[in-house]
């Protein structure tokens, strides 16, 4: 995986608040903070590991980047910029109208975490793929057809299976429809929302690499969305660890992987199951206490309730993502 410095994404300040109604005249009691004021670049070329435990705010930064959200929480609140940089021009994805929208949709496409309920049952393979084709291209018919056996082929599935129905195919073979499906499109970048979390280990396998052909060959940008960081360490060129809506530790995947800096990135690195019983578990980071709710986030530091080395200051002070000398950037004072 070859890097350009040209960034394609620039996440600025990006803030996502759902708003929690009650009452029988439905009024704002409280807002879910999912996202927390993070910043990042995805640069061209790259695959960025997003990594963090469930309800870290992972898919909902990719929802943000897609540009989904309004369309399944109408009353979602954005702030910040999503700046998408194309063709010597800028322009702010976030909140950006459907209308207009609808013509960066062929340079920014989504893969889905399950490949069961993310293709119409009712379709048959060649409807799938065809059907963003009608929406953003001006293809014929014939035009269509030869470009999805085309991307079919890409993915590893034969021309026959273009009458055929989700149904009919295997989780690994309907993830692959859904990677041609993205595909199709010719993107600049793919946003890969825990693609394999549904598939056997094995599966697995097989799906990352032919991700990574795919990179290879059409000089695709990933946006890789993970709860396993072994995972994502395998596929990644950057990692940015999320915690409760904040990115807490960015950098080279090489270098968070085999030195963690920050105190969770640590913990969750030493939860990786290891294939040897004679390894020594008295090393593992157990936390304290849950994860707190998004509704009432801690003051200052959001991990300084669960953080084994807290400070009196974590409480009071929100700890900034500092770059250091090493090129990899954390939030937090005391590593």
């Amino acid at each position: 995986m070859s890097i350009n410095s040209k960034s394609l994404i620039t996440v600025k300040n990006l803030e996502v608040a759902f708003p929690v109604y009650g009452g029988i005249l439905r009024y704002k009691v409280a807002e879910v903070r999912a996202v927390d004021n993070i910043s990042f670049t995805l640069y061209q070329g790259e695959t960025l590991g997003l990594v963090g435990e469930s309800g870290s705010g992972k898919t909902t930064v990719g929802r943000a980047i897609a540009n989904l959200l309004r369309t399944t929480s109408p009353d979602v609140q954005l702030r910040g910029n999503i700046l998408l940089h194309r063709n010597g021009t800028t322009v702010d994805l976030n909140g950006l109208p459907r209308r207009n929208m609808q013509s960066y949709r062929s340079v920014v496409q989504m893969m889905f975490q399950d490949p069961y309920s993310s293709l119409n049952p009712r379709m048959t393979v060649q409807e799938i793929l065809e059907r963003p084709l009608k929406l953003q291209t001006h293809l014929n018919r014939l035009e269509r057809t030869k470009r999805i056996l085309q991307v079919l082929d890409s993915v590893g599935l034969q021309a026959d299976t273009i009458g055929r129905y989700p149904h009919e195919f295997s989780g690994g073979q309907r993830q692959r429809i859904g990677i041609a499906r993205a595909l199709a499109m010719r993107p600049k970048i793919i946003i890969a929302d825990e693609p394999v979390s549904a598939l056997d280990v094995s599966v697995q396998a097989q799906v990352i690499n032919l991700m990574e052909e795919l990179q290879a060959a059409y000089g695709l940008t990933y946006l890789f969305i993970a709860h396993d960081i072994s995972l994502v360490y395998h596929i990644s060129d950057r990692i940015a660890v999320m915690y409760l809506g904040n990115i807490v530790e960015l950098g080279k995947s090489s270098s968070i992987y085999q030195d963690p800096q920050h105190p969770y990135t640590r913990a969750l690195l030493s939860a990786v199951p290891k294939p040897d019983p004679q390894s020594d578990r008295s090393r593992r980071i157990c936390l304290k206490g849950d994860v707190p709710t998004p509704l009432n986030k801690p003051t200052g530091c959001s991990f300084h309730s669960r953080c084994p080395i807290a400070q009196s200051d974590c409480s009071v002070h929100v700890p900034d993502l500092i770059r250091r000398k090493d090129g990899r950037s954390i939030a937090c004072p005391h590593t």
